[in-house]
């Protein structure tokens, strides 16, 4: 910026002024001092607006990025949502799965069951026919005897 380097050399003119013996006071060149003023006056507005400018853009890529920064924070949330139904949908789908394999087991010791049962109950029939079978056999041997 022009107007701190024109700060600097009205500094310099000030501590390189010639001294009044006894006192803190100096002779400087008014003309010089009034030049250098003015130039600072005629910068000044332009540094202003520069640094005006300068301001809104920060607060301008502030309000960006803390929109980005929102747009991330909600974009992690729906992710993480969508990651928790997912998980839930995986849940729900293992007991389901484990809830059909007990039916099946279920289902499946019935029908051995049932199958069993009707063998036992052919097999008692069967056994039944024969003991009947051999008492009729055994009276034909015994009437031929």
């Amino acid at each position: 910026m022009e107007i701190f380097t024109l700060l600097e050399t009205l500094e310099d003119i000030l501590e390189n002024s010639k001294k009044i013996p006894f006192t803190e006071k100096g002779v400087v060149n008014k003309e010089e001092i009034l030049e250098i003023i003015k130039e600072i006056r005629l910068k000044l507005p332009d540094e202003l607006k520069q640094a005006k400018w300068v301001k809104e853009e920060r607060q301008r890529i502030l309000v960006e990025a803390q929109k980005e920064a929102d747009d991330i924070v909600k974009e992690a949330e729906n992710r993480i949502i969508s990651m928790i139904d997912e998980h839930e949908i995986t849940r729900k789908a293992y007991e389901q799965k484990a809830q059909i394999i007990e039916t099946a087991n279920e289902m499946s010791r019935e029908i051995s069951k049932g199958t069993k049962d009707y063998a036992d109950s052919i097999l008692q029939s069967i056994e039944v026919v024969l003991e009947d079978s051999l008492k009729i056999i055994q009276n034909n041997r015994k009437e031929l005897k």
